[in-house]
């Protein structure tokens, strides 16, 4: 008698999840990986400057934190966080116009995972989330693996249309808003104190959470500084329902991965038991050579620094612009962040035309990813934090080759 081997009766494996399916990869990051030749110029990644990070300062609190502390810096610790990190990021926080005790943060693995707690806290398969349109791309992977319908809000240039957001909050009682007020990924926009209010009074009357992402705050070029969503929610009795998400990617160093959450005590417990599963804690050598950083060093007179180089860049693309883009060509003017927001004329498929640039070794990353419905395949997002001025000036001369030829 014969048997079959055991290789041609075995079996295929289970299928995958139908959330790994069903969720797309990020545009953004497949375009990175396509534009990682060192000769091209790219407008693509919301990278830092890696010329501009600290690295003397964080060896040095690094260097500190092991010597000092090294049995403790490379050991288990506590879900929460370190408790010097979460002390000086409230303290931070509460110079800044927002009272914070400590005990309100969790220390994430960069603002990304904080996304991630919530969605699993928060969300059940079919809740309706709203957000900007068009925002930023991972959250949108957040919210599909969560099982979410996400409903995308009409925006101006200054944010949510506010007769629209409230229009959507009575007909479809959405689980919660998520907004990045200022200097928007990936339109650079900023929403007015005004319209902050009117939004977080919405949230109030209507039971809404409110989640503001908040990465780019401190990045501002000119302009005058608008108060936190969070804390216009905090005024109008709406604090109860608002979470902040913060990160040290973009004014420290983005590979340390840390970020934070702030939330209303049973919330944050929640995500905290979330974070557990997840990953246990964020690395502790990580999170105490922040908070050494943070003690020893003027992180305010670094972040001066950058924003000195960063207004530059901004400029500089700002000004090589006209020439470079098509004419009726729409572009706007953030007052901060790392990106520009440009509009081609109608008839251009900025995803279309991608290939022909990255062809001229200069790349961007087309706009229609953005959207959740109704893609504008002529938006684009430029970044100008990671190149010189005379880098972004050749890299708009390639980008006026590639698309006029």
């Amino acid at each position: 008698m014969s048997t079959a081997s055991p290789r041609s009766a075995a079996a295929p494996p289970p299928a995958l999840s139908s959330r790994a399916t069903a969720v797309g990869g990020s545009a953004v990051r497949e375009i990175l990986a396509t534009t990682a030749k060192p000769e091209i110029i790219s407008f693509a990644g919301g990278l830092p400057a890696p010329e501009l990070f600290d690295v003397t300062g964080l060896a040095r609190a690094y260097d500190a934190v092991l010597a000092d502390s090294g049995s403790a810096a490379l050991q288990y610790s506590t879900t929460e966080g370190d408790p010097e990190l979460r002390g000086a990021i409230s303290a931070r926080l509460t110079a800044g116009g927002l009272p914070t005790d400590p005990a309100s943060l969790l220390i994430t693995a960069g603002s990304q995972q904080a996304l991630t707690l919530l969605a699993t806290a928060l969300i059940e398969p079919g809740d309706t989330v709203l957000v900007e349109d068009p925002c930023y791309l991972a959250v949108l992977q957040v919210f599909g693996f969560a099982g979410a319908r996400v409903v995308p809000v009409p925006c101006d240039e200054y944010g949510p249309d506010l007769e629209a957001l409230d229009e959507l909050l009575v007909r479809l009682r959405p689980k919660l808003l998520y907004t990045v007020p200022t200097f928007q990924n990936p339109t650079g926009r900023t929403m007015p104190a005004k319209r902050r209010e009117a939004v977080a009074g919405l949230a109030a009357r209507r039971g809404l959470w409110l989640v503001e992402d908040d990465p780019y705050g401190e990045l501002r070029y000119e302009g005058e500084d608008v108060p936190r969503l969070t804390a216009c929610a905090g005024a109008v009795g709406a604090g109860d329902r608002a979470v902040l998400l913060g990160s040290f990617s973009k004014i420290m160093a983005p590979g340390m991965r840390l970020g934070w959450m702030r939330a209303p005590a049973e919330l944050l417990r929640a995500c905290t038991v979330v974070k557990q599963s997840a990953d246990l804690h964020t690395p502790t050598v990580n999170q105490m050579a922040a908070a050494r950083y943070l003690a020893d060093n003027d992180l305010d007179a670094h972040i001066s620094r950058i924003r000195a180089v960063y207004g530059e860049r901004r400029d500089a693309l700002l000004a090589g612009l006209p020439d470079a883009l098509p004419d009726g060509s729409r572009w706007n003017r953030p007052e901060g962040g790392m990106f520009v927001w440009a509009r081609l004329p109608e008839g251009y498929d900025a995803a279309e035309l991608l290939p022909r640039a990255v062809a001229h070794d200069v790349a961007y990353v087309p706009g229609a990813p953005f959207h959740v419905e109704r893609p504008d395949a002529a938006t684009m997002r430029l970044s100008f934090v990671t190149h010189t001025p005379a880098e972004i000036e050749e890299g708009l001369r390639r980008l006026s080759k590639a698309l006029s030829s």
